[in-house]
């Protein structure tokens, strides 16, 4: 047998040749296929020193209330973390859109309206002389609001677009400068229930972009805390089915507790520095509650393994720390580097993930293997099952089956895996307006009855600036884009043109000192359809004068440009980050590479099903969200970096135990067995509770969160039963020794730096190895 040269230490650890008991790594003499993923006796693959676990097998109850005060130290703090997020614009600092607005604030002492208020006749339309009275009224008040810049209305410059075609509505547009959370956090929480009216002659209701996101952030919060109250005990339910002992599951849940709770107190110490999306709480609070349970539970099966093994308390707590505790450092490692990949988009809402994910790891990991031990070492024996469990019964059969026949398991899987995934081929990146909303948000209301009876909406309009132009240039341009497909009018300093010709006066407003600056209103149906098309038709169009091209559409396509630019690099970064800890951690080159095809088989179901349900408006109706024929793109790379981590979390609870495995017996099919039996109930565990934690928010009030909840919960699912289940001991059958390849230098090299999950000495005997598995069938 492969390996029989080896001299086995207990609990799976195996020492060099001649070496006495194993220190962990595996020896040179008699390595399987001359993998070389294992570093001889005393090399890094050696277990962790015993500090930490001499403090929590002899100080458990003074580790256990560090704990408990750290908590809720961090609960205190983590009390004004809300608050204190940000509520960050879709902008992309530094792009043409973002020079184009700060030319128009600075020099002409204006913007895009970022405020709108949606003016309703009651008797008869808003030229009425009553609606008409109250509409200037309004005007006037509006633009003498502190924090307000300007204010225009139908009634103070009669346009079209500000005027629906029944006549029934009208608009009045204003512009407050400054930044989001000066806007929305200190202007808006005010300013829009003083103008929400109910008058004899009209009545008012708020709109604007940011106001569109301050409410979408409050549902986010509010979203927040109802998950909390669902979440929690809906895990509790379900570790303790998992466990059947009430003390397993209230101290794993403490894990994720206590990694919330530090995350958000990392996030508000974080946001002392910079900008932090409101959204990252929700992301903090299912990741620290998922990988603070995924982590715990990996950390217990261990634990009673261990005791099963007939070891005592404290040795089964020194054995999970010297195994267990380290795969979840490298899973820890694994998932914070996948996550901290979003800091290569410069874009305080994206880079907000990166710090929340990273602070969840942490806090995890430090719960997982600091205070979850020692909490263990308090309970001992009050954590096992009544009953033995037959999970790893029915994983190490499904395996065996897999194996047995992989082509043809392996295969049908590939096939249900791409036509889930399909549908992303058909993928539409569009930009995100109100309808991220219910249809029973105030905000959302005010835009339906836009988008039904107007023309268009001015706030929408692209600006063009130029800071030395002459207005009385500006006339054949003007023209030019006026006749672009979809361009309703365009106002400048040399007139108003539609169509190719001069509709209207000069006006004075579009000059300012030595420049000059042009308003493009498009269409609803052209903006609706193309904003990206819109904005690059117009940046096309020759201009006189060096001009940036701005505005609401183009701050999103700048947006939207600038995230799909940097795909190709974030996905290069995190295969390539991921790939080096898992060659840290096996030794091998094959391995990380099947994993990282594995990887993207489980999101592309997850893009496919985005595309079908989000985009396409399969199950809107029962989801309660309204289709807009595409995905705003950043949520998607959010998922894709979360989903990735996850994914990689799985890959090592498996390869950790199937590594052990092989280089115990160094049989690269029966370690797959024992490996998929061991890790699979933990795998199928967490996979669940991860999944319904994230399900929590498909049924939230705000696309962006139903997406990945949806999304997440279904890529979870996917990657632990097809992706796990079944493609992974399939590849690793047909790979065989293959599995541990790298080339000689790589070898020399993970000798030296490798690090790898292995066993201390115990005096207790290993768990029974499993039973032979059959030769594949051809």
């Amino acid at each position: 047998m492969p390996g029989s040269a080896r001299n086995t230490g207990s609990a799976g650890g195996t020492g060099s040749a001649g070496s006495a008991g194993g220190t962990g790594g595996t020896g040179s003499a008699g390595s399987a296929g001359g993998t070389g993923g294992t570093g001889s006796a005393g090399s890094a693959g050696r277990p962790p020193r015993p500090r930490l676990a001499a403090l929590v097998v002899g100080r458990p109850w003074h580790v256990v209330i560090a704990g408990v005060l750290l908590t809720l130290l961090a609960a205190a703090v983590a009390a004004g973390t809300i608050p204190a997020l940000s509520l960050n614009r879709f902008e992309a600092p530094g792009s043409e859109a973002s020079r184009a607005r700060d030319m128009l604030a600075r020099q002409f002492g204006t913007g895009s309206p970022n405020i709108a208020l949606l003016v309703t006749a009651r008797r008869g339309t808003v030229d009425s002389p009553a609606a008409a009275e109250a509409g200037r009224a309004l005007t006037r008040e509006l633009a003498a609001y502190p924090g307000v810049g300007g204010a225009e209305s139908y009634w103070t410059r009669p346009a079209a677009t500000l005027r629906s075609g029944d006549g029934r509505h009208a608009l009045v547009l204003a512009w407050a400068p400054g930044d989001a959370d000066a806007v929305r956090r200190d202007l808006l929480p005010d300013l829009t229930p003083r103008f929400t009216r109910d008058g004899p002659a009209v009545t008012v209701r708020v709109g604007g972009g940011d106001e569109v996101f301050r409410q979408a952030a409050d549902l986010a919060r509010q979203d927040f805390l109802r998950a909390e109250l669902v979440v929690l005990p809906l895990v509790l339910a379900l570790l303790w089915a998992v466990y059947r002992r009430l003390s397993a599951a209230l101290v794993t849940l403490g894990v994720g507790i206590f990694a919330l709770a530090g995350a958000l107190a990392l996030l508000r110490v974080v946001t002392l520095f910079t900008e932090i999306s409101t959204f990252a709480a929700n992301i903090a609070l299912v990741l620290g509650i998922g990988l603070g349970v995924d982590y715990g539970l990996f950390m217990i099966f261990r634990f009673r393994e261990r005791l099963r093994a007939g070891e005592d308390v404290p040795a089964a707590v020194r054995q999970a720390l010297a195994t267990a505790g380290r795969t979840v450092v490298f899973s820890g490692v694994t998932v914070a580097a996948a996550l901290s990949v979003l800091l290569a988009f410069p874009f305080p809402f994206l880079a907000s993930f990166a710090y929340a994910g990273v602070a969840v790891v942490l806090t995890a990991v430090a719960g997982a293997v600091v205070v979850l031990p020692a909490a263990l070492v308090l309970l001992g024996r009050r954590v096992e099952r009544r009953s033995p469990a037959r999970a790893d019964v029915f994983w190490h059969g499904a395996a065996v089956r897999v194996m047995r026949r992989p082509v043809m398991y392996g295969g049908a899987a590939l096939a249900v895996l791409l036509l889930l995934g399909a549908p992303f081929l058909g993928v539409r990146f569009g930009l995100p307006d109100d309808r991220a909303l219910p249809a029973s948000a105030p905000v959302r209301q005010v835009y339906d009855v836009v988008r039904a009876g107007f023309q268009a909406e001015e706030a929408d309009a692209i600006q063009v600036v130029s800071a030395r132009g002459q207005g009385a240039a500006a006339g054949p341009y003007a023209a030019a884009l006026s006749r672009i497909p979809g361009v309703l009018r365009v106002d400048s300093a040399a007139g108003q043109y539609a169509g190719g010709a001069r509709v209207g006066p000069a006006d004075g407003r579009f000059a300012g000192g030595s420049g000059t600056w042009l308003s493009v209103v498009p269409s609803s149906e052209r903006l609706a359809s193309d904003a990206v098309g819109l904005v690059r038709a117009v940046r096309a169009v020759p201009a006189p004068f060096d001009a940036a091209v701005g505005g609401y559409p183009a701050d999103l396509a700048d947006y939207r440009d600038a995230v799909t630019g940097r795909l190709p690099l974030v996905a290069g970064l995190i295969v390539l980050v991921t790939f080096a800890v898992l060659f840290l951690m096996t030794g091998s080159v094959v391995a990380p590479l099947k994993a990282t095809v594995l990887n993207g088989l489980s999101l592309s179901v997850m893009f496919g099903a985005l595309v079908w349900v989000f985009q396409e408006g399969n199950l809107s109706g029962p989801l309660g969200f309204t289709p807009t024929g595409s995905v705003e793109p950043s949520i998607p790379i959010l998922m894709f970096c979360v989903a990735y981590g996850l994914s990689m979390d799985y890959e090592v609870f498996l390869l950790s135990r199937i590594k052990e495995e092989y280089d115990r017996t160094g049989d690269p099919v029966a370690s797959v067995a024992h490996g998929v039996s061991r890790s699979g109930p933990l795998v199928s565990a967490a996979a669940l509770i991860l999944a319904v934690s994230f399900a929590a928010y498909a049924t939230g009030r705000v696309v962006f969160l139903q997406m990945l909840g949806v999304g997440m919960a279904l890529a979870v699912a996917v990657d632990a039963t097809l992706i796990r289940g079944v493609l992974l001991p399939a590849l690793m059958r047909l790979a065989g020794h293959a599995n541990w390849w790298s080339p000689a230098p790589l070898r020399r090299l993970h000798r030296r730096i490798g690090l790898t999950e292995a066993a201390a000495p115990s005096p207790g005997p290993s768990p029974a190895p499993p039973p032979p598995v059959p030769a594949a069938r051809p």
